[in-house]
């Protein structure tokens, strides 16, 4: 057993300086953090259990011997990762948070609006009646001023509540970008758990009804003054100011209606002064191919995306309202054309935590030994699709797997092995077909550094054929296939990917 330890600095070579001392040059680089308990060791691993950077040296004394320990860099990336992720779900929080906050003002002009009217429509009603009305008209008039005191005493805590969490999280979330720039990965992984677990708390602060109205700019106040003179002790404010009826039409928001590759996104608002009720919406869209609506939505929200279309396909687009009382009309119908041409990449948010993805997530490899599942952005049910796939490094005779498979499919496992994928493993000399375990088609000529695999998914003749370096690889290797697919892969940590996405053709 050696102990390796710096080379001595030569006088005149950069860093070394004629005192001797370990410190940085003029143009020395960064020292590298030794370990605590062994001064001239440098971290190069990182205990899983007990979540601190290690030496060889603590790892030769047997401290974490049984401990599960993982390359330091690795852990440093992916440690970045997950910040990164829970950063990006405070990042949307905040920016709703901004957008309720502009809501949140607009609702006190509503307010104040709203008051002065009801004031002057109380007014002017109880000036009309006898002298025995004006002690009643002054208990009125102060419901209505307390009622608005009320809204506003609400609206103005949910602002500063709102504008405290904000705030809060903003700082957060700048310190974090911060950390994530520090490029010693001992250093930030002494600290990135807590932060980590400090961003996913902030972000669970944004509960669901936290960035809604408490209150309404609406006063549902309106004095009835039919009744006698006798009975003008009882009156007092009706809470429906007008008769319930269903929802008037809702108006489709043009300029945020768009299309990208098959997936469509459709907003829209109610009318201006409309005063009956919505409890929700209904939006339907046609089949592509001119034929029947079909619901696609129902809920509260007034955006709405729908992901799976098919590609180079018209669609129609309509959206009605309801209440209690019915449901209202249709709206103008909008038409959207989804992409003729499908471009992708591989999807981060649904791929297998060992998956690591650069060039923006065109590439792919992995941190493991055992196969994962990484899937493309797009998704295909009718035309026909083809797209190539470049094996940048290929070490040690592994078997990646390529072809399609469902949105659900099991991630841990090679392509091919459950019933929701449809693939081809191939090695250095041969490739086989591979469907719920099943191995079909044994052909010869493998894979190496270099190749290109292709993938022709024909939705037309619903079969699915594999190429290696231009060369078709066997028979078709699956025919009879039908419904929503996604380009797949699976690899291991021996196997880069680059994905060259192609055109769709129709």
């Amino acid at each position: 057993k050696h102990r390796l330890v710096p080379p001595p600095a030569h006088p005149g070579a950069p860093g070394g300086g004629g005192d001797g001392g370990g410190g940085k040059g003029a143009g020395g680089g960064r020292k590298l953090p030794t370990c605590a308990e062994h001064d001239l060791e440098n971290y190069s691993m990182y205990c899983v259990s007990c979540r601190s950077p290690v030496c060889y040296q603590c790892l030769e004394e047997g401290k974490h011997g049984k401990h599960d320990v993982k390359a330091l860099g690795a852990m440093w990336k992916q440690h970045k990762a997950q910040l990164s992720q829970a950063l990006n779900g405070v990042s949307d929080k905040a920016k709703e948070a901004k957008e309720f906050l502009v809501q949140l003002k607009n609702l006190l002009q509503q307010i104040q609006e709203n008051g002065l009217d009801y004031e002057a429509c109380l007014v002017a009603q109880c000036d009309a009646l006898v002298d025995a009305l004006t002690r009643q008209k002054a208990k009125l008039l102060t419901k209505v001023t307390k009622e608005r005191e009320h809204k506003l005493k609400v609206v103005w805590d949910q602002i500063n509540h709102c504008t405290l969490k904000l705030r809060q999280s903003t700082g957060l979330m700048e310190y974090c970008l911060e950390v994530i720039k520090e490029n010693d990965p001992s250093g930030f992984l002494q600290i990135s758990d807590a932060l980590i677990k400090r961003v996913q708390v902030s972000q669970e602060q944004w509960v669901k009804g936290a960035l809604e109205p408490k209150v309404s700019a609406e006063f549902d106040l309106t004095l009835d003054s039919e009744p006698l003179l006798q009975s003008i002790h009882q009156l007092d404010f009706i809470q429906m100011k007008f008769p319930v009826s269903v929802p008037p039409v809702p108006l489709l928001q043009l300029e945020k209606c768009c299309t990208r590759n098959n997936s469509v996104t459709l907003a829209w608002r109610m009318p201006p002064l409309s005063h009956n009720p919505v409890e929700g919406y209904i939006l339907e869209l046609d089949d592509g191919d001119g034929g029947q609506f079909r619901e696609v939505y129902v809920g509260k929200e007034t955006l709405c995306t729908i992901d799976g279309l098919h590609f180079n396909s018209t669609y129609n687009a309509r959206v009605k309202a309801f209440n209690s009382s019915g449901v209202g009309p249709y709206s103008k119908t909008v038409i959207l054309q989804t992409s003729d041409v499908a471009w992708f990449t591989f999807d981060a948010s649904s791929a297998h935590r060992d998956i690591v993805l650069s060039n923006d997530n065109q590439t792919a490899t992995c941190n493991s030994y055992d196969d994962r599942v990484v899937l493309g952005t797009a998704a295909f049910s009718k035309g026909v699709h083809y797209w190539e796939l470049h094996v940048d490094r290929y070490d040690n005779h592994p078997d990646p797997a390529f072809g399609i498979a469902r949105i659900n499919v099991v991630k841990d496992m090679m392509l091919g092995k459950d019933d929701k994928a449809w693939a081809m493993y191939v090695d250095n000399n041969r490739s086989w077909f591979m469907h719920c375990n099943s191995h079909t088609n044994r052909t010869e000529g493998g894979v190496s550094k270099g190749a290109t695999v292709g993938v022709l998914l024909d939705l037309n003749k619903h079969n699915l054929t594999f190429y290696i370096n231009g060369q078709q690889q066997g028979p078709p290797a699956f025919e009879n296939i039908e419904g929503v697919f996604m380009p797949a892969l699976s690899l291991n940590r021996n196997v880069q990917v680059n994905l060259e996405s192609s055109p769709t053709y129709l």
